[in-house]
């Protein structure tokens, strides 16, 4: 089957942060999370925007939790794309979120044989860049298996890291994996994490902001070339700043990749990581 943007669709969990997917795309979709405070639940990207989250978050005595979406959500949205042949549905880790496993068991209900739900072992913008690197073939014209090597691909191959204020809000929300080896360190000193293997796994800790941007612009630097087949993404977590000094550095030092998107976590992925996150994205696709 040759699968193109007329017959194939692309569904995201808002943990993608890309809220405007289906403005960008009229392929695409994306399905909210759930952030609650206390008893009011909230959709990820639809009742509730970053900013308005981060305002929330600072004034409220009420620790934001937040749940996947239910099955019944993403059959709703499969069934509004019934006149697409093929649905990737892609998700974050599901190590870390029952968001993938509700994406399959609607799939397996839908029972027609046209969704691929696929755990992308990662989080945030990590998951759109996979979602691009996909649509980029759809526009020429591509095959199931040709989608299966590039996802493979890209589960061994993209990279991220990315620098939290605290661990607090990791530790809270029971996210925080490996890195749970850093929990109680000094004021000030800066944990540097990555995703591997579907979880949070601590990388280094440094002393200072400065300091833990110097590890996202050396890993630009190590992990990256000035090349036109790389993709880059800057996230931030109400860090407009530092995600404006990290993005222009981006384009600097990186003038002939791309920079596909700069973003602001939602409520979801910031509940879990907290305010001042600064994360970088990268991903070499020769497509």
């Amino acid at each position: 089957m040759n699968l193109t943007v007329e017959n194939t669709a692309i569904v995201l969990d808002s943990t993608a942060d890309l809220p405007d997917a289906a403005d960008r795309f009229p392929n695409w979709r994306v399905v909210p999370l759930y952030v609650r405070f206390g008893d009011e639940s909230l959709r990820d990207g639809v009742d509730i925007d970053p900013a308005e989250f981060y305002a929330r978050l600072r004034e409220s005595s009420v620790f934001p939790t937040t749940s996947q979406p239910t099955p019944g959500d993403f059959l709703a949205c499969y069934r509004e794309l019934g006149t697409y042949e093929r649905i990737f549905s892609l998700h974050v880790s599901a190590r870390v979120s029952g968001t993938f496993a509700s994406a399959e068991t609607a799939a397996a209900e839908l029972g027609d044989g046209r969704v691929r739900a696929i755990d992308t072992e990662t989080a945030s913008a990590s998951i759109a860049m996979l979602a691009l690197a996909i649509q980029r073939r759809l526009e020429r014209g591509t095959s199931d298996e040709e989608v299966d090597a590039l996802v493979g691909r890209y589960v061994r191959e993209r990279g991220l890291l990315f620098t939290v204020d605290t661990l607090e809000f990791l530790q809270r929300g029971g996210r925080i994996g490996k890195a749970a080896a850093f929990a109680g360190t000094l004021l000030q000193v800066k944990p540097i994490l990555s995703i591997r293997d579907g979880v949070v796994e601590p990388v280094k800790r440094v002393r200072g902001e400065r300091k833990a941007f110097a590890e996202l612009a050396a890993a630009l630097e190590t992990e990256t070339r000035d090349e036109p087949a790389y993709r880059l993404s800057v996230a931030h977590a109400a860090a407009p700043e530092r995600a404006a000094e990290l993005e222009a550095l981006v384009r600097e030092r990186r003038s002939n990749a791309e920079l596909e998107l700069v973003v602001m976590l939602g409520a979801v992925i910031g509940a879990h990581a907290g305010p001042g996150t600064l994360a970088l994205f990268w991903f070499r696709d020769g497509d």
